[in-house]
């Protein structure tokens, strides 16, 4: 896949992680009894480890920048901390708002460096979804980049789970809490994001208010398509926009509620299991 790709230029993406939780009764911390949801273990490694994990595994990442958890709970997690101790990592505090933080820790990256943006409580992250992603974003002649599953793939490799869904004409579609800012143009949509912030339960709000009356009704009557809603993004917010559609399952699954924990921890002892009878066989 990278045989096509200037090796310069994936080999420069700084990666930002969010990592604070975005209340104060966070559900999942409350059901796992950690101080803050990235701490979350799952099957016994807290998420944000499996995160960084993934990041230095798929060897396209030069460096990384935590936003947040507030620093007095760093100690609660003692391996993070020894990561940001040794230098692994950048620590920042977090500000009050995912956007908010986004765009504080894009004043701590040069103009001129590719920038990865994620969650911490993204548990089912592999090196290989990472890979496939700033790949197929580096082919693109975008500014910027969201990863989206198609929600028919997520139902069909997760039945029965719920997750936000913004519906198209062309397709129905989860986010992967997955973006790149291929350049200096691409993080003035960071505002943007900023705005919709607080609307991304409610995808038809979404639509009205950051595209516009006419494109909520074509959302609303269904003729709306992908392409269409990103272009409209993009004249909004002065920025060339893509959809790269990712096709693992596991990028559309976050851990937002207790359930999900049971669910990408079944995940991870399933996939565990198929290793090991693969290793004996």
């Amino acid at each position: 896949m990278e045989d096509n790709i200037s090796n310069k230029r994936l080999d420069k993406f700084v990666a930002i992680i969010l990592a604070a939780d975005r209340t104060t009764n966070d559900p999942v911390s409350n059901a796992s009894g950690v101080a803050c949801k990235a701490f979350t273990p799952i099957c016994g490694v807290p998420m944000i480890i499996r995160v960084l994990d993934a990041l230095q595994a798929s060897n396209m990442i030069k460096k990384i920048i935590l936003c947040g958890p507030p620093k007095s709970l760093l100690f609660a997690c003692p391996e993070l901390e020894r990561r940001i101790r040794i230098g692994d990592i950048t620590w920042l505090p977090n500000q009050d708002s995912p956007s908010k933080s986004a765009n504080h820790g894009l004043k701590y990256i040069d103009e001129e460096d590719p920038v990865f943006l994620t969650t911490a409580d993204h548990a089912l992250l592999t090196p290989e979804i990472i890979k496939y992603f700033l790949c197929e974003s580096s082919r693109t002649n975008s500014d910027a980049t969201v990863g989206l599953v198609e929600h028919k793939n997520i139902m069909a490799t997760f039945p029965g789970t719920k997750r936000t869904v913004i519906k198209f004409r062309d397709g129905n579609f989860c986010g992967c809490n997955l973006y790149a800012f291929l350049n200096d143009r691409g993080r003035n949509l960071v505002p943007f994001w900023e705005k919709a912030e607080s609307l991304r339960k409610k995808p038809w709000r979404l639509v009205g208010e950051i595209l516009g009356p006419i494109a909520i009704l074509l959302y609303i009557l269904r003729i709306s398509k992908l392409n269409q809603a990103l272009n409209t993004v993009s004249i909004r917010a002065g920025v060339r926009s893509q959809a790269i559609i990712i096709p693992y399952a596991n990028a559309g699954v976050d851990v937002d509620k207790a359930a999900d924990i049971v669910l990408v921890e079944s995940v991870l002892e399933q996939e565990a299991l198929i290793s090991h009878e693969n290793i004996r066989t």
